[in-house]
């Protein structure tokens, strides 16, 4: 899994000779009908727009990542339709690696949950069967397109846990609405940790927008995972 900051709006206008900043330019134009349009100051205007949910103005800047992740949880993230998306395509291009996942129990009582609580034998045991499976169907993949299977049809020899790529452009509407499901706790860790490491770019970017939701940079844990820091901020 990683999450690479690749572009954000640019705003060319300029005010009290000051080029202004994304959240400036989502300041500036939240103000379109007041005649304090060019005031610098916006925190508080932003805390307003969140806290009486006049998301509107939130679609005026864009923030693009680059999305490294499997081609089980892709679908997920593609889920989320006010976003724009490119994709690695596996009719052109070769498939060439995979990402392991962890061994989790199936938690019965909320079937959004699983539990980290096997024991390490076990743990590697399917880090080994993932392995074992990864090399005998990419081996299959490769015979196909030497054989000449076009790609687009040898991919189905691949497992889901296929490494794919993809760029993910939305408005700060959207990034918030989407934190705000996916940095959950019900959301599977492998898409948590996706999001809560957006998320972490986001608040690197919006810093003031992300003062007004509460939200901080994510709590890494020993094993490198994400934790979300109020996560349910409105």
């Amino acid at each position: 899994m990683n999450v690479r900051f690749i572009s954000i709006t640019k705003p060319d206008i300029t005010v009290d000779g000051t080029l202004l900043s994304p959240e400036g330019l989502i300041a500036y134009c939240a103000r379109v009908s007041s005649p304090n349009q060019e005031n610098p100051n916006y925190a508080k205007l932003l805390q307003f727009c969140i806290r009486h949910g006049h998301w509107s103005v939130f679609e005026m800047v864009d923030m693009t990542l680059e999305i490294t992740t499997t081609r089980a949880i892709a679908p997920q993230i593609l889920r989320h339709r006010s976003f724009s998306f490119q994709e690695f395509s596996q009719r052109y291009a070769k498939a060439s690696a995979f990402e392991t996942y962890e061994a989790r129990r199936q938690d019965h009582k909320n079937r959004q949950n699983s539990l980290d609580d096997f024991d390490e034998a076990t743990k590697q045991w399917f880090r080994e069967v993932q392995r074992e499976v990864w090399e005998h169907s990419y081996k299959r993949y490769e015979e196909a397109i030497e054989k000449g299977i076009a790609k687009e049809s040898a991919r189905a020899l691949l497992p889901l846990n296929t490494v794919t790529r993809m760029y993910m452009k939305g408005s700060v509407r959207s990034w918030i609405h989407y934190f705000q499901i996916r940095c959950d706790a019900a959301t599977q860790k492998e898409h948590r940790d996706i999001a809560c490491a957006a998320r972490d770019i986001f608040v690197q970017h919006f810093p003031t927008v992300a003062e007004a939701l509460s939200w901080n940079a994510s709590a890494v844990t020993q094993n490198g995972t994400h934790e979300p820091i109020n996560p349910t901020a409105p």
